[in-house]
């Protein structure tokens, strides 16, 4: 059986797509045309009760919400869609989405069904949320396989538009942390709060001769604050420790960060000059999945403007490090020592400093 099915078989790819039995999505490209869709859905398909997922920018209840939920077939709960800029949904809340469906179609005796919707500029999320949704039911494996198979419904360069970054790899790790899930382990009862020690970059990509002045910038939630918000604010920035590093010295560089994160975590470093910034890349995680208190990534594993990819060096690596719970640093952060003193010997050496 194929993965999706066209319900309106008589104007593809127009109307909703099925992706496996009662769970539909809109096509972007009818999002225009919503109300005659539902209103050729209510006719076929009476019998059916929806909950409908609408993926909105702001606070606001948006209009297709209030015109869906006069449909007496038809529940609708409406969620934001990015998280500081990155199309995910906090882990809570994707929590909250799939095991919210996984009840609504399991209840017996009743003919349910589930709709997925996003407003304009939401595909990136709606395309992660319908992978995480098909890896949560086990009704199909491989998270990149899953993802691509989502993205082809969008034009290339409308998704350049929607998103200056490419989102792939951060909404890999999301969906790894879904199947990591399937697997067995239960969902985090709660999020880990762990003290971020430092950043190790290898192989900095170079901006002219000066080299690369790298700044770190951290956003999450604020685990002082008293208020429950599911938004993000800036925790952390490098900006007053910032300097240029010489090419030779951006082989490996280090900035301590020392600032204790929790949750959702997005983390962007950039190259600031004197006139302006250039992101060189951004990255999301959830503490509660940091294994061995080090996340390390290569250049498949961090998010990079569409353009930048054939910038950035082949070899480039970034350890985000953490400190272990009895305060002793991650091996990672000891490894720099080492590497770092190999490599000052190697320059002395070099400079004749030390004896041949």
């Amino acid at each position: 059986m194929a993965l999706f099915k066209c319900l309106d078989c008589m104007l593809p790819p127009h109307g909703l797509i099925e992706i496996s039995e009662k769970v539909y999505f809109f096509d972007f490209s009818v999002s225009t045309k919503v109300l005659n869709t539902v209103a050729d859905l209510q006719a076929r398909y009476s019998g059916l009760s929806f909950m409908v997922f609408n993926f909105k920018e702001g606070d606001t209840r948006t209009q297709i919400s209030d015109i869906l939920s006069q449909y007496d077939m038809m529940t609708v709960t409406e969620y934001p869609l990015p998280y500081e800029g990155c199309p995910i949904l906090p882990l809570e809340v994707i929590h909250h989405v799939l095991r919210r469906s996984e009840s609504w179609l399991s209840v017996e005796g009743q003919q349910n069904a589930l709709l997925l919707h996003c407003e304009r500029g939401g595909w990136p999320v709606l395309a992660f949320m319908l992978a995480a949704l098909v890896l949560f039911r086990k009704q199909y494996s491989g998270e990149q396989k899953t993802l691509e198979i989502f993205y082809k419904f969008v034009p290339t360069e409308l998704l350049r538009n929607l998103t200056p970054f490419n989102p792939k790899p951060s909404q890999l790790r999301y969906l790894q942390y879904v199947s990591e899930r399937n697997l067995g382990s239960d969902w985090p009862s709660s999020d880990a709060s762990l003290d971020l020690d430092c950043i190790i970059l290898r192989f900095l990509p170079l901006f002219g001769e000066k080299g690369c002045r790298p700044v770190i910038r951290i956003y999450g939630q604020d685990s002082s604050s008293s208020t429950a918000n599911m938004g993000s604010t800036l925790l952390f920035t490098s900006e007053e420790q910032a300097h240029y590093y010489q090419p030779d010295e951006c082989k490996l560089v280090k900035i301590d960060i020392h600032h204790r994160v929790q949750g959702d975590v997005v983390l962007e470093c950039i190259h600031l000059d004197d006139v302006r910034e250039e992101m060189i890349f951004r990255v999301m995680f959830n503490t509660t999945f940091v294994r061995n208190n080090v996340l390390k990534l290569g250049l498949d594993e961090v998010d990079v403007m569409w353009d930048a990819r054939d910038q950035m060096p082949k070899n480039f690596e970034a350890e985000v490090c953490f400190e272990n719970k009895n305060g002793t640093e991650s091996p990672a952060h000891e490894e720099f020592f080492d590497v770092e003193e190999i490599f000052n010997d190697t320059v002395d050496a070099q400079d004749g400093l030390l004896p041949k």
